[in-house]
């Protein structure tokens, strides 16, 4: 019997360290090198290979690659039929999607994709900046190939589609922008064929469990507690109404401890009302996982 392997597919460049990370946080000891296309993990039935985001769907199609890691954007730019298995809400910067937005130069006189018409526009995203301008029928002169960088070219040409999650280098590049081309976030796809192999599918089915698993516990904590008996209605009104606490017993028959998982944003608000309300011994933590 062949020794059974799942050929992981995980972006190279902008997303590599956040991904690393993920992979790390979810379980798996990844070995990364910025000159190292295999890194190593800590299982013996993954080999991982490290590809531009660009390409990773294409392989995936093809069967060179079981599943992959990429963005939706390249998903739809290639055109690849792929499985997608999940959506992983991370990212280089933020948990938001990521933009391909229209963009033109502050002192440009186009304000609308119909000014456009005729022009030419730069752009990594081609096949999908044609169709926005098909869909609209707006015709354009040409969309030409833009590698990277392409804020510098918005003055050589009429407009640019170019990747942003905070519209910051944009600002900073005195563009402006128009339209949004494409919503994006990141996906985890797999091969057809290794979707229907039983091995394959529940692998890769477990890494994605893991990975979300991780993705949900950055943005939440544990939190814990002592309660009088006589103050737990108190701090159950306090607590946000979708939780469900676990409530326990204690050494000491006066009191309970109470433990909840919350999201950190309301962290720094609900310490303080808890003990304003009864509560005593309050601890929260940070959590590598939270599984639904």
């Amino acid at each position: 019997m062949s020794e059974q392997i799942l050929k992981l597919g995980i972006p190279a460049g902008s997303l590599q360290k956040a991904t690393i990370e993920l992979f790390n946080k979810a379980g798996f000891h990844v070995t990364d090198s910025e000159r190292n296309y295999l890194p190593q993990i800590d299982d013996e039935q993954i080999k991982l290979i490290m590809l531009r985001a660009q390409e990773m769907s294409r392989y995936v199609a093809d069967g060179v690659l079981d599943a992959g890691i990429t963005g939706y954007d390249w998903i739809m730019e290639s055109g690849s039929d792929v499985v997608e298995v999940c959506e992983l809400n991370y990212s280089k910067v933020s948990s938001k999607p990521a933009k391909w937005v229209l963009a033109v130069p502050d002192e440009s006189p186009v304000r609308n994709p119909e000014d456009l018409k005729g022009g030419i526009i730069a752009t990594e995203l081609v096949n999908a900046t044609k169709k926005y301008f098909k869909d609209k029928n707006i015709d354009i002169e040409k969309v030409e190939f833009s590698w990277g960088a392409t804020e510098i070219k918005a003055r050589l040409v009429d407009a640019i589609v170019e990747l942003t999650e905070t519209g910051s280098s944009l600002k900073a590049n005195n563009l402006r922008i128009i339209d949004t081309i494409v919503m994006s976030t990141t996906r985890f796809i797999a091969n057809k064929g290794a979707w229907q192999d039983k091995f394959k599918r529940e692998k890769i089915e477990n890494i994605a469990i893991l990975l979300n698993a991780a993705i949900d516990a950055g943005s939440r904590v544990g939190l814990k507690m002592n309660v009088k008996k006589g103050d737990l209605d108190a701090i159950l009104k306090v607590l946000p109404a979708e939780k469900s606490p676990t409530i326990s017993s204690l050494a000491d028959p006066n009191y309970l401890a109470v433990e909840v998982i919350i999201d950190d944003k309301v962290e720094r608000s609900l310490v303080p009302a808890l003990k304003r309300a009864g509560a005593s011994g309050i601890i929260t933590y940070p959590l590598n996982k939270v599984i639904h």
